[in-house]
């Protein structure tokens, strides 16, 4: 793994209005590691996942993409550096078969009509190289499909473009232990491949059990970045929900800085030890 983050954020403030939604954030992710982005209902999750795929601008900070400053203006930016989304809702379409929505709003042509055959063997090479096995047929129509079929589809939809950054939000919300267990060695097989992937997850098991790093938002600021070893399930449920565990997070002075765990090799800038 290189030292140097594949997507780095310094400074990020975000702000609707009267209303500071993202304070000072920093974040980092690693290719090749999964960093779950943990935090409570309004802590910023969404908000910061938005910014960071060109959905909503930011007010200030640096963006930082395999080292090199960028800027991020819209959707397309952030699809051409190579980061793609999974969000809750999947964006799937039930009347579309798999490979059409592997290929939806991007479909390859082959003169004035589409190119079936490519779509088809790209999509069976990306499911393949992901080692799903539970896909019966790739022109299923998605309505056919269980919830942990969905959710394969969608995050092989995401990987399908050369993606460098996958980001995925409560993949595992909606399903069944069984289904659940897929999807999380489906995730953990993105980061094999060298892929930077980050976990949006309220589900303290799944964190645990597939994440590198832990990332944890309270109240629009970031108050943690550390290594899953160097934390426990009770510390994470203490950030999340107090913003500070021991020596991790905020500043018993005050909520303006934050620290992080002794011997982590991830910094915030402005932090206090």
């Amino acid at each position: 793994m290189s030292a140097t983050p594949l997507l780095e954020l310094r400074g990020i403030d975000k702000s609707f209005g009267p209303v500071q939604v993202l304070r000072d954030v920093a974040f980092s992710a690693h290719a090749g590691e999964v960093t779950a982005l943990v935090g409570d209902n309004g802590a910023g999750k969404s908000t910061l996942v938005k910014c960071i795929s060109g959905i909503y601008p930011t007010d200030s900070g640096e963006f930082l993409f395999e080292g090199r400053p960028v800027s991020i203006s819209g959707p397309r930016d952030a699809a051409a550096l190579g980061i793609e989304v999974v969000y809750q809702d999947l964006a799937l379409c039930d009347n579309l078969d798999i490979v059409q929505n592997m290929f939806l709003g991007r479909e390859k042509h082959s003169g004035l009509v589409l190119d079936e055959p490519t779509m088809e063997q790209m999509a069976a090479e990306t499911l393949a190289g992901l080692s799903v096995r539970t896909v019966k047929s790739l022109r299923q129509h998605v309505s056919s499909l269980s919830g942990g079929q969905r959710q394969t589809v969608a995050i092989a939809k995401a990987v399908l473009w050369n993606s460098k950054l996958v980001i995925l939000d409560e993949p595992t919300a909606a399903l069944g232990v069984a289904q659940t267990a897929q999807v999380l060695e489906l995730v953990r097989r993105l980061a094999d491949r060298g892929l930077a992937v980050v976990l949006i997850s309220h589900n303290m098991n799944d964190v645990f059990a597939v994440s590198d790093r832990i990332a944890a938002l309270y109240l629009g600021q970031m108050v943690a970045q550390v290594k899953t070893t160097d934390i426990t399930h009770s510390q994470v449920v203490e950030l999340i929900t107090a913003g500070r565990s021991g020596h991790l997070g905020l500043a018993e002075a005050g909520a303006g800085s934050a620290d992080t765990a002794t011997g982590s090799t991830d910094t915030i800038p402005g932090a206090v030890r």
